[in-house]
């Protein structure tokens, strides 16, 4: 009876192993049309990266502010492309098939974002939305001054392959480090995307302060973009060149637009 009783149980745990491991390598939900991206234009997005898999993207914000000036003017300048640019540049990794890890630097103030996102649901018949917990700690001069922690979630509803709505409420710490400051600001990014044509997307956000330290206007961002295999391209027009949470959450500036682009290839 021992015998037949310890069978049973390595039956069952033989089963239950091979039951996790089943779950575990099938395959990643089938991303939908409408979220072809891991950010709208600044604002993260929920789109699940499979395991062990990775994705790069390039981010450029030329410097020339198309609110002011002759139209002849920003021609002869190609519209800010020749009075140089902002340009960050990410890479993000599955640690897990729910886990990913990102690394993202840029030029502004030398900033390097460290971050994870983990997936905690996913939109199906019984949940009306995805979510995902964001944490993600930047530094400028090569994170070796002005730290900044920020925790979050994004949140995305998707309709019908065609529309995805995000928010993303985000809070920073020590946003107001450059005035000798310490004070934390609440924002809440919002934004929508598009699909107009089977490839093609008009994107739109706006991440509003809610509370603590709010410099600046509210940033906000519009975009076209196309999506070619397993690339993204958004042109952009945006009211800030901010591109990490901390500098999202210092806002825009007033009469100012800057063209700017995002490149992603995903490796998968």
């Amino acid at each position: 009876m021992l015998a037949h009783g310890e069978s049973v149980a390595q039956a069952s745990a033989a089963g239950a192993a091979s039951t996790a491991q089943q779950a575990d390598q099938a395959p990643e939900p089938r991303p939908s049309p409408a979220e072809p991206s891991f950010r709208l234009i600044n604002l993260p997005t929920t789109l699940r990266l499979p395991r062990h898999r990775s994705s790069f993207d390039l981010v450029h914000r030329f410097n020339g502010n198309l609110a002011q000036g002759s139209f002849s003017h920003h021609a002869s300048n190609l519209f800010g492309l020749d009075q140089g640019a902002s340009i960050g540049i990410e890479y993000r990794f599955a640690v897990a098939s729910r886990l990913q890890a990102i690394v993202f630097r840029t030029n502004i103030d030398k900033t390097f974002q460290f971050s994870g996102k983990y997936d905690v649901t996913r939109q199906g018949t019984s949940t009306p939305v995805s979510v995902s917990a964001l944490v993600a700690v930047e530094g400028a001069d090569n994170f070796q001054e002005r730290r900044s922690p920020s925790l979050g979630l994004a949140v995305t509803r998707t309709m019908r392959d065609v529309l995805a709505l995000h928010a993303s409420p985000i809070w920073v710490h020590d946003t107001a480090a450059l005035i000798g400051e310490e004070r934390d600001t609440w924002l809440v990014g919002l934004g929508a995307r598009l699909r107009v044509r089977p490839t093609m997307y008009v994107v739109g956000e706006v991440s509003p302060r809610v509370g603590g330290h709010a410099p600046g206007v509210t940033e906000f961002s519009f975009a076209i973009e196309k999506r070619a295999g397993l690339h993204v391209f958004q042109l952009n027009v945006t009211n800030s060149q901010a591109t990490t949470f901390g500098q999202l959450a210092r806002g825009g500036f007033e009469d100012s637009l800057y063209l700017g682009f995002n490149l992603t290839r995903k490796f998968y």
